[in-house]
């Protein structure tokens, strides 16, 4: 008998002419930030789902009562449409990736628009009198590595190095400054959490919490999109990867439930259920993200660069959750009702998906004892990132406590450690990033040009209110340029600090503002998260749509956190 599977969404050739007519282009890059999954990672509803990237295998993601193929099965088989209700196609070979040519090198173009953009300000732009020739030198280079982060001529941690690399080679920064940044209690903190995130995945403690949510809440479309999004909620605290979230937990849910559905990807039938879903969970994503300090790399990074600008904010934790908690809460709330109206689903109700997911319950059995581990530990850990500036204990020092017990007891070892590329390869180009702007702080860059900016929108008669809001909207629309959340706090962040403060904005309001601000731009385009590439990967969401509803989704957002976040934060003395 002929195998079948699943359309296909990672190879467009794969599909019947009918599909193919729907495809879109996509964005196939790898984004920073994003990090690789186990293969022996268990999910939800799919025990083939083993590595997270923007084009996610999703002919390997089975519907929800599909049960595990043999490990040495090159063609996992699928019950039949009466089981699942998702209609089958006819497998089709996939290409052979040996005989593609591989990329080598350097992509010739962007690298030379990334030097040009350099060398321009090194030899052709004047220097002004407050800046050291060594200032201006490396700001030339800084301004070359973003420009090379935004255009992509190397992997992001190549083109860090070589920015690096420049720095050290021509004296402008001495080796022991320029590497300082490696030893940042952040930047570890940041990649300890992409071990946690392996641990939820590898545990499957990640699904059976998402599981609870579906069985409650399931039985209509928007309860069903409620569910996912409050269980994504209470995640991330204790999974500080946004790509993790979407990759190794919620996307295999809604790619099942859609499919028994008969809702499938670069489909018209993918508008019935899985269109909305996607979308729906993509755009709250962001405000899970920012209800909680540790709920994102990004956030973390934020607080790092504010503390080296000089803003200190007491027990962070708990300050960034008080300053958080109504208006994420109301956005939460809002996103999955308001999407429902202005981009709604064919199919209204899903009575079988509480069902589907007590029968998935059962077929996981009772909580696992490393699971029970993770559990233990996370509470442990969270409880000392909320408490722990009372005892003595950082942040770092209960992230590394978190990860000996899991490794003492087996729930990692040290292989899953060591395959952890994107947790490596973010320590390599976070600290570069970080180095560099606390260095152009250190030298006066930042100062300087936050002084010119205050002396423009003092030109204007901007009261810091004002200032506030055209900054902010500044920071908000330069993100269609960056590939990535964390590149963009690494490039901007701090500069946009000390222009709020220079234009007479409090402190600790600046400092947080543009924290939730880059939580809250994770949605308006098909790559300015890693979420975003995930769920774009999944063959649901046409791009069109990304942009359109992307857009209203941030300007909701921006009405929901300008007008009952400044009056929270009134309430709460931030200003």
């Amino acid at each position: 008998m002929e195998s079948i599977r699943l359309a296909d969404t990672h190879w467009p050739s794969s599909l019947p002419a009918p599909a193919s007519a729907h495809l879109r282009h996509r964005h196939r890059h790898r984004l920073p930030g994003q990090i690789s999954l186990p293969r022996t990672s268990p999910s939800l509803f799919s025990p083939h789902h083993h590595r997270l990237c923007p084009t996610p295998r999703h002919d390997l993601l089975q519907p929800l009562l599909a049960s595990a193929a043999p490990a040495s099965s090159p063609e996992p088989k699928l019950p039949g449409p009466a089981a699942s209700g998702a209609k089958l196609v006819p497998a089709s070979p996939a290409p052979d990736s040996s005989t593609e040519p591989k990329p080598s090198g350097a992509k010739l173009v962007p690298l030379v628009i990334s030097l040009a953009v350099g060398l321009a300000v090194r030899f052709l732009a004047p220097r002004p009198a407050e800046v050291s020739p060594r200032a201006w030198q490396l700001l030339s280079i800084f301004l070359s590595t973003i420009a090379g982060l935004v255009l992509g001529p190397l992997p992001v941690g190549a083109w860090a190095f070589l920015g690096l690399t420049a720095a050290v080679a021509t004296h402008t920064l001495p080796f022991a400054a320029a590497f300082a940044a490696f030893t940042n209690e952040i930047i570890w903190l940041i990649v300890i959490s992409f071990f946690f995130a392996r641990g939820f995945v590898k545990t499957g403690l990640g699904d059976r919490v998402a599981t609870y949510f579906v069985k409650w809440l399931g039985s209509s479309t928007l309860g069903l999109s409620y569910g996912l999004t409050l269980g994504e909620a209470c995640i991330a605290p204790a999974m500080p990867s946004t790509a993790a979230r979407a990759g190794g937990i919620f996307l295999p849910i809604i790619k099942s439930l859609s499919l028994s559905s008969g809702s499938k990807p670069n489909h018209p039938s993918s508008r019935k259920l899985g269109t909305y879903l996607v979308m729906s969970q993509f755009q709250a994503a962001s405000s899970s993200s920012a209800l909680f300090l540790t709920a994102g790399a990004q956030n973390l990074l934020c607080l790092n660069l504010a503390e080296e600008f000089g803003v200190i904010i007491a027990n962070p934790w708990v300050t960034w959750f008080k300053a958080a908690s109504l208006p994420a809460i109301v956005s939460l709330l809002a996103t999955p009702y308001l999407l429902y109206k202005i981009f709604p689903p064919e199919i209204k109700d899903t009575p079988e998906a509480p069902a589907l997911a007590a029968e998935k319950q059962k077929q996981m059995g009772a909580v696992t004892k490393n699971e029970w581990a993770m559990i233990g530990t996370m509470i442990l850990a969270v409880a000392l990132w909320i408490f722990g500036d009372a005892i003595g204990v950082s942040s770092v020092v209960a992230a590394m406590l978190g990860l000996s017990i899991l490794l003492l007891l087996g729930v990692l070892d040290w292989v899953d450690i060591l395959n952890e590329k994107s947790a490596w390869d973010t320590l390599a180009w976070f600290s570069v990033l970080v180095g560099m702007a606390s260095q152009l702080t250190n030298l006066g860059i930042v100062s300087w040009m936050s002084s010119c900016i205050a002396k423009l929108l003092q030109s204007f008669s901007l009261s810091w209110p004002a200032a506030f809001c055209v900054l902010q909207a500044s920071y908000l629309v330069i993100h269609y340029l960056f590939a990535s959340q964390t590149g963009h706090v690494g490039a901007l962040y701090s500069a946009f600090l000390a222009m709020h403060v220079a234009a007479g904005v409090p402190r600790v309001l600046s400092a947080l503002a543009l924290a939730f601000n880059t939580d809250l731009f994770g949605g308006i385009t098909h790559y300015s998260s890693g979420q975003a590439a995930v769920y774009f990967g999944a063959g649901y969401l046409e791009l069109p749509d990304v942009f359109r509803i992307g857009f209203i989704s941030t300007l909701i957002n921006v009405f929901i956190w300008g007008g009952i976040g400044t009056f929270w934060w009134k309430l709460l003395g931030l200003y």
